[in-house]
């Protein structure tokens, strides 16, 4: 006898892959993936290709991951698909000394991150609407030339 099947934790238009233990802290994997949320999935792709950080190969992967899942699992078209979210967790840290003078030491945290990217089936482009940022508007540039 075995147990029931589990209930998805997410949509149907949706799939997710999960990178667990990376060797890296969650601040620094949070800047890489803040940089591909609400992306389409190419552009995400090649985002992270040109990518500096070092980080970048592990996300690229995690990313690729998932869009395969959503194809091979889940019949999701590719050409589609977004990366809805990119989440960030805390993994484990190893704690390692260093040893200082006169006898003391220091401690060394080697942090550990998980990271958890879904994309999703989009049928158009969905562009945010532009945020207007305070004082950059015709109003403060008017604003601005009375007071001069």
């Amino acid at each position: 006898m075995s147990k029931p099947k589990a209930e998805r934790g997410i949509a149907d238009h949706q799939a997710e892959a999960i990178a667990r233990n990376i060797r890296v802290s969650p601040r620094k994997l949070n800047l890489v993936a803040g940089s591909i949320r609400n992306l389409p999935a190419s552009r995400a792709i090649a985002d992270l290709t040109f990518s500096k950080r070092r980080i970048a190969k592990a996300v690229k992967a995690t990313l690729e991951s998932a869009i395969a899942n959503a194809e091979n699992n889940h019949q999701l078209d590719v050409d589609k698909l977004y990366v809805a979210i990119a989440e960030v967790g805390r993994g484990i840290v190893m704690k390692r000394f260093h040893a200082r003078g006169r006898g003391r030491s220091a401690t060394v945290e080697k942090w550990f991150s998980h990271l958890k990217i879904v994309v999703e089936e989009r049928e158009a482009a969905v562009k945010p609407a532009r945020d207007v940022k305070p004082g950059r508007g015709k109003a403060a540039t008017a604003a601005a030339g009375e007071g001069a």
